[in-house]
């Protein structure tokens, strides 16, 4: 059983940002979601620090100076790690989310103009260029416009991530209909919007970095959560023919896989025992999280239950930096070793 301590990075990024503060300089690391995690009350465990990628920080990635970044889904999760991540690494970067409900066919809490605003405060903690913009990405007229007016405004659009999603847990014969459309249509309808807004601007340039988010829930079946898997599923085939077809322009088109993490799309009890039945393990009514994170680490290689959204982040801002120039069409598994238990 791994020991929880719910202020431990929290702690850290205190202590690195007073330090840099007392420095004159911009905090040197930060916790996109800071603890305390908690499901109903009891805290959830996280990765040790000697394991994990750890709190943002400038420099672990590469250098992403003068770019311009918009992301989706970016008000909280994996998509407000991601900007953040971009910021240390020197982009002016975009935040895009509905901020508000997508559909009743989601688990989730919807995220909120507060969470969007707290990712633009944490972009500028890096001194870079940051705004919020409220925005459905099922609208592909309302991403046209935002495309051309980031444009006019910035010069240009270096890189987009496609991260907006939702889940549904429900079984695929009691599914309603929305459980099944509404995640078809923001998942996988809306990263296409996405890419079919943006494209454009990086056709004009000749240049462009896309990066959609899909899911070790895309590269295998998910009982319970069939809505969800398709539509990750479709995202692979999606960014595979988009990397086919815009590499001319010298566009890249990448998959980011995150395995299970730690987010407001993840945290709730029906995850947790889902999680804890695929180890074929017997499953209790209401696992804790310490009880799930102890059936399910040691069967991932690098012993972790779930994985934080920093964790994924760096993985990001690779694909999305010139070091990346030659990688398109490819899937980036960042699972904590899980991937390798798939052909």
């Amino acid at each position: 059983m791994q020991n929880y301590d719910p202020f431990r990075r929290h702690l850290l990024f205190s202590a690195a940002a007073a330090g840099a503060a007392a420095a004159g300089g911009a905090a040197a690391q930060i916790r996109t979601d800071p603890p305390p995690h908690e499901l109903d009350g009891k805290p959830m465990p996280e990765p040790n620090a000697s394991v994990s990628a750890g709190p943002v920080r400038p420099g672990r990635g590469s250098t992403l100076t003068g770019k311009v970044a918009l992301v989706t889904g970016a008000a909280r999760g994996i998509g407000r790690a991601i900007a953040v991540e971009f910021a240390a690494n020197g982009a002016d970067v975009i935040a895009l989310d509905i901020a508000g409900p997508v559909s009743a066919a989601s688990n989730a809490v919807p995220a909120t103009p507060a969470e969007l605003e707290e990712t633009v405060r944490l972009i500028k903690t890096y001194g870079r260029r940051g705004e919020a913009i409220r925005a459905d990405i099922r609208d592909i007229g309302a991403l046209r416009r935002i495309a051309d007016d980031i444009d006019t405004r910035y010069g240009r659009i270096d890189i987009v991530v496609a991260n907006a999603a939702i889940q549904r847990w429900s079984p695929l014969v009691e599914m309603t209909d929305a459980d099944w459309n509404d995640v078809i249509e923001n998942n996988l309808n809306g990263t296409a919007n996405t890419i079919r807004a943006f494209a454009p601007t990086f056709i004009k340039q000749r240049k462009g970095r896309f990066i959609l988010l899909s899911s070790m829930q895309g590269k295998h079946g998910t009982k319970d959560a069939a809505s969800y898997s398709a539509s990750k599923w479709g995202i692979i085939g999606l960014m595979k023919s988009a990397a086919i077809e815009l590499g001319q322009y010298d566009i890249t088109v990448n998959a980011l896989i995150p395995g299970l993490v730690d987010t407001p799309l993840t945290r709730y009890e029906t995850r947790l025992r889902e999680s804890m039945a695929e180890t074929g393990r017997s499953v209790p009514q209401h696992p804790t999280p310490q009880e799930a994170w102890d059936v399910r680490a040691p069967t991932v290689p690098l012993r972790v239950g779930w994985l934080e959204p920093e964790d994924i982040s760096p993985a990001a801002v690779f694909l999305a930096s010139d070091a990346a120039n030659m990688v398109t069409g490819a899937e980036y598994e960042v699972t904590g070793g899980d991937s390798a238990k798939d052909i």
